[in-house]
């Protein structure tokens, strides 16, 4: 698998009141992520084709992948594959790049989304609701000390896309 396979279909960028050495950190510590993340820890193996893993607070593993690209703290390209039977099979992998750029007294965080195949903005509703929650968190946290609680669920509409394609959901 290499990055210039997939096409980025959802980009943010952000800017936090922050070092880029802190937000490495927010994104790669199974500390910061749970108090962000809706209580999910990261864990991330620090090598290219590394472990990379999200756990429910329960301890399952939810999100499961690879480390891609691996630069502290600048880069870091993970795939991102979501542990809902047939969704990898059927929607092939997702890439999640987060690029950390020191800009005056904050940093520019860039995070992508991209898949190596065409898919429908009712399959890219999921992250395209929760990715804003995620990084508002992520932002809340580092410039106050505190991340809001933000309740969400799967986009209906993605539901039911996922459903027609056979794919079975929690």
């Amino acid at each position: 698998m290499t990055l210039d396979q997939f096409k980025p279909l959802t980009v943010y960028t952000i800017y936090i009141a922050s070092t880029p050495e802190k937000v490495w950190e927010a994104l790669t510590s199974a500390e910061f992520t749970r108090k962000y993340f809706f209580g999910n820890a990261v864990e991330v193996e620090p090598r290219l084709g590394g472990a990379f893993i999200v756990r429910t607070p329960d301890g399952a593993v939810h999100i499961s992948g690879e480390v891609l690209a691996y630069d502290p703290p600048k880069k870091l390209s993970v795939t991102f594959n979501v542990n809902w039977p047939e969704l990898i099979e059927k929607l092939g992998p997702t890439l999640v790049t987060y690029d950390i750029e020191p800009v005056g007294d904050a940093v520019r965080l860039t995070m992508s989304e991209g898949h190596d195949r065409p898919l429908s903005d009712d399959i890219l509703a999921g992250g395209r609701s929760g990715w804003p929650a995620i990084l508002s968190g992520l932002k809340s946290l580092l410039e106050t000390g505190k991340a809001p609680q933000i309740k969400m669920a799967p986009p209906a509409q993605m539901l039911a896309a996922l459903k027609a394609m056979g794919i079975r959901t929690p």
